[in-house]
């Protein structure tokens, strides 16, 4: 499942979200590497960290510089035997992957830039865009530092952007006399989630005041499978007044940190009196059906994430007339390798003050609804799904535009949206104050002309199509007969049908008006293309290196 979800923070008149990013100066790691000759690494340099196994036997620590636009990657290998394997790919697949890999042949190792094949065999790279920087043997372990560029213009080479990476890793357990030697699809392996690419927020002085709460999982038994999204609910103290969140950070069981995937505080709608209170997994058809109003967002963390400040002029307020009590925790963890008997008290941190700022802050939820009425067709390179929030939703002049890319090469059958694992999602979220009533702001085609599409598909196809009314959409869907033409009537009519626009407060509810067969915003001008200009030539080596463990 792919799900875009961001965070931003922008004045209003909002027009596009653009992070602000941070600059690293060269001469400063150059010095740090020095350094690092008999001591073990520090944090500092490396502000970035996740496990990458459950086990904790690997650790990615990582930095960007933006001036050199390249990320820095520092791997602890607790239980070194024969070698590792690094990489990234689109969707965490381990055929047709960039790799970077560090292996023996029982005399000697070697570290180099490779790639695998679909049959999942290793190649060394042409031109060897990972770099490796130091090699140390240290009491916890062996530490690899390393660079990456991101963008090298190979083919083969995996283009780091904003968002979320597919970050794969595996083990070697016996020596191998040459990098073709391996294959990849034989080795005990992993795949991880993270956001590489990390905007500069300024850390401003929390206030003297600031008082803290943790909003934890009840000592949660981590059930045996694979994903579980864990709700809890909580509340706050009888007549707590307003205060406003000026920050939040993780609190993760120590030794779920590559379990615990992201976390989200919601607090209810102030509609309800009392909530229930409930501890179990969020699609239990024993939760309080009152869960499904717990949905306006106090705090998001993922994987990968550091502390989140506001400015030093805006909070999100919470408590208070108008607020609910009641907080719901969203827990969802990650658990591959469906380890047993693990018990996890993992949440948020928040940190707020009595004394007011000047801003309240929002968030607000842009992109697709999850429904299945936007599709992808099996088969595609690059389709294009995108959700609007319109100027009638924010009452102004500004129109906010949400688009995700799909690749569906290896899949048969079509892919709709919604929120199952093997569904998609195409979704954005933004900090941005001052804050307003609009909490939800998203759509998708609209169903009538979707109808159409269906009729113009079965008179079009020797294949009969259901278009029945009674059938659901993914059912309609899973009969069309998928070919170039069936595919690009489908995008035509995402890129011109009126939309079904949801334009909610944070109680769920839509905001009075009329909402259907909305048309499509025009777009006047939009943002230049992002610069991925090539490294130099001669930047990279040519083979692997001899590496001395």
């Amino acid at each position: 499942m792919a799900k875009s979800k961001s965070c931003s923070f922008s004045q209003l008149r909002i027009r596009k979200v653009v992070p602000i990013y941070f600059t690293m100066i060269g001469l400063f790691l150059t010095l740090f590497l020095v350094s690092l000759h008999g001591t073990s690494p520090v944090s500092g340099p490396f502000p970035y960290n996740v496990p990458l196994d459950p086990q904790g036997s690997l650790q990615l620590f990582w930095n960007v510089s933006y001036t050199e636009k390249v990320v820095y990657f520092q791997i602890l290998i607790k239980d070194l035997k024969f070698g590792m394997i690094f990489g990234m790919s689109d969707r965490g697949e381990f055929e047709g992957a960039d790799l970077a890999v560090l292996w023996s042949d029982g005399r000697n190792s070697y570290f180099g830039d490779a790639w695998s094949d679909d049959d999942g065999l290793l190649h060394i790279d042409s031109h060897q865009d990972y770099q490796l920087l130091l090699a140390r043997k240290a009491p916890e372990g062996l530490y690899l530092i390393f660079r990456r560029p991101f963008s090298t213009c190979d083919p083969r080479d995996y283009l780091i952007e904003d968002g979320t990476v597919h970050i794969i890793y595996a083990l070697l357990e016996r020596p191998f006399q040459s990098l073709s030697a391996i294959n990849i699809s034989t080795l005990h392996r992993g795949l991880q989630r993270v956001q590489l690419l990390k905007s500069e927020v300024h850390m401003p002085r929390l206030p003297n005041d600031v008082i803290t709460m943790d909003v934890r999982a009840p000592n949660v038994l981590i059930p045996d499978k694979e994903t579980t999204y864990w709700c809890y609910i909580t509340e706050l103290p009888r007549h707590f007044s307003k205060h406003h969140i000026v920050m939040y950070e993780p609190v993760i069981t120590k030794g779920h940190e590559a379990i615990v995937h992201h976390i989200e505080v919601f607090q209810c709608a102030d509609e309800y009196d009392a909530i229930p209170h409930y501890s179990g997994p969020c699609d239990s058809k024993m939760k309080p059906e009152t869960l499904n109003y717990c949905r306006h967002v106090l705090a998001a963390w993922a994987m990968g994430a550091q502390a989140f400040y506001y400015p030093k002029d805006v909070g999100l307020p919470f408590g208070g007339p108008g607020s609910s009590r009641f907080l719901r925790l969203e827990v969802h963890y990650h658990n591959p390798l469906e380890l047993k008997g693990l018990r996890d008290s993992s949440g948020i941190r928040l940190h707020y003050t009595p004394s007011l700022r000047l801003f309240d802050a929002g968030i607000m939820e842009l992109g697709l609804v999850y429904t299945p009425v936007m599709a992808i067709p099996p088969r595609q390179k690059d389709f294009v799904l995108t959700g609007y929030c319109t100027d009638k939703c924010t009452q102004t002049g500004d129109q906010l535009i949400t688009s995700c890319s799909y690749n569906t090469e290896d899949r048969s059958g079509v892919t709709v949206g919604g929120f199952s694992i093997t569904d998609e999602m195409c979704v954005n979220y933004i900090h941005y104050y001052p804050r307003t009533e609009l909490e939800l702001c998203k759509s998708h085609v609209d169903p009538g002309y979707l109808r159409k599409y269906f009729n113009l598909v079965n008179r079009f196809s020797g294949d009969e199509v259901c278009t029945c009314p009674q059938a659901a959409v993914t059912e309609q869907f899973g009969e069309v007969p998928w070919n170039s033409f069936s595919s690009e009537v489908l995008d035509a009519l995402y890129g011109y049908s009126p939309i079904s626009m949801h334009c909610n407060k944070s109680s769920a509810l839509r905001y009075p008006g009329e909402w259907e067969k909305q048309p499509l915003p025009h777009i006047k001008a939009a943002l230049p293309p992002v610069d991925t200009s090539c490294p130099p030539e001669d930047a990279a080596t040519t083979g692997p290196t001899f590496v001395k463990v």
